[in-house]
């Protein structure tokens, strides 16, 4: 009975600190999104047609 609830709570310990980690990327992280959107659009203006382009907005 223990050691089941030793191992319960270091489970509980690892997965709180794997959220903690994971919300604090994502509130720390800068997106890249200006060179990913640069580089999409230049992408979708020299196909033919356009279509299945996802930002084309013809």
């Amino acid at each position: 009975m223990k050691s089941e609830t030793v191992m319960l709570g270091s489970l509980f310990a690892a997965c709180l600190l794997v959220c903690a980690l994971v919300l604090g990327s994502m509130f720390t992280l800068r997106p890249a999104a200006p060179h990913a959107l640069a580089a999409t659009t230049s992408a979708c203006a020299t196909t033919a047609s356009g279509n299945g382009c996802p930002l084309s907005r013809s």
